[in-house]
């Protein structure tokens, strides 16, 4: 079974979400059956590589809040990431464009090391302070999750996994998918938001009830399990 994640490396409710849906994995009987692939989506495609103004300020200015509120509604959001074991420090976070960080996960999903660059990156970002936008963190950080520092250095000064990116994004429109993070099992079922494990552990089960029978038209010679 195929379960493919849409998200961005700077959406809180995507880390929430990944941690909800490990814990939603780890109860599924069928775990090992399943294969989890994570497809690129930014939220602001034309941020600049590192913002001038902190989180909060962004936030209220995006918004039409005051600053005291939308360090309110961080806090909130916080303290349901802790309740998920997550430590989100948005007094550190400085918002930046993830478009190169996407690549790297890409970068990443050929080695197999895609969740492991993808939980680097989102830890970076949410709990350690650190610029998501800027190459030379980008390549540290890829160096830590497992990945070659020369081939994160050489995706980033070319186009490298620029196409990929690009069709994760036509894929989210075309699945009509507008906000992050999205669960999609199979290309059959879909859910969105960060639900809470129980209700990603049913979309898993009722995705895996959901896979196609084979039909079979006709029966000739076999082998099977106890001879030919």
């Amino acid at each position: 079974m195929h379960v493919e994640i849409w998200s961005d490396i700077v959406c809180p409710w995507c880390y929430v979400g990944k941690r909800r849906f490990e814990a939603a994995l780890a109860e599924f009987e069928q775990r090992d059956e399943v294969r989890v692939t994570w497809r690129s989506f930014e939220l602001d495609p034309q941020a600049p590589s590192e913002r001038a103004v902190d989180s909060a300020t962004h936030l209220a200015e995006k918004y039409g809040m005051t600053r005291e509120e939308a360090q309110a509604s961080q806090q909130n959001l916080a303290d349901v990431a802790a309740a998920d074991g997550l430590d989100m420090r948005f007094d550190l976070a400085r918002g930046g464009n993830t478009f190169d960080a996407h690549r790297l996960v890409h970068l990443a999903e050929s080695l197999d090391l895609q969740d492991a660059m993808k939980e680097r990156l989102m830890l970076a970002y949410f709990t350690e302070g650190e610029r998501i936008g800027d190459p030379d963190v980008l390549v540290r950080l890829a160096r830590e999750a497992g990945l070659s520092e020369d081939d994160a250095r050489d995706v980033l000064a070319t186009d490298r996994y620029t196409a990929e990116v690009r069709e994760d994004e036509s894929t989210a429109t075309a699945l009509g998918i507008a906000a992050v993070p999205f669960f999609v099992v199979d290309r059959q079922m879909g859910a969105a938001g960060a639900h809470p494990p129980d209700a990603l552990l049913d979309l898993l089960r009722r995705g895996w009830e959901a896979r196609p029978a084979i039909d079979v038209l006709a029966t000739g010679a076999t082998c099977d399990a106890d001879g030919c």
